[in-house]
């Protein structure tokens, strides 16, 4: 097997951003604002792995997350994976076949500083990953 030309990766990488636009689309409106949240990134990330015309591929990582928040169906996750293997075979690996993971909603208060929120927001974020890492990795 040979490696994909650019184009085709690039190609690719569409499709699957493609897919979620329309997925993303779909939902109630927050949707974007809570993959943002729940990934630890600003809206403007959200924007720009929804949007087959930006080549900014989507985290092997953020693909389970994603699922979640996004509510996709057995059908969408099969079919977003064999896009998502065809634009990325080594790393396809990396998400979790078993969707083995799950989200928790905590509450926090309001700061009243939007710079301060995202800090925590993002402590919180780091927080949890590192608690993942450290159950998956024994």
């Amino acid at each position: 097997m040979t490696a994909a030309m650019p184009e085709d990766r690039t190609e690719a990488v569409g499709v699957y951003k493609s897919m979620l636009k329309r997925i993303v689309d779909n939902r109630p409106s927050g949707t974007r604002q809570r993959l943002a949240i729940a990934l630890g990134k600003n809206r403007s990330f959200i924007s720009q792995i929804t949007n087959p015309a930006y080549d900014v591929p989507i985290p092997a990582r953020h693909v389970e997350t994603i699922f979640e928040i996004c509510h996709f169906t057995a059908d969408e996750r099969r079919q977003f994976m064999a896009a998502f293997a065809r634009a990325h075979p080594r790393r396809v690996t990396l998400v979790s076949a078993k969707g083995d993971v799950r989200l928790v909603t905590v509450k926090l208060p309001d700061l009243g500083d939007a710079n301060r929120n995202r800090m925590v927001d993002e402590l919180m974020t780091d927080i949890a990953q590192r608690i993942g890492r450290i159950v998956r990795d024994g």
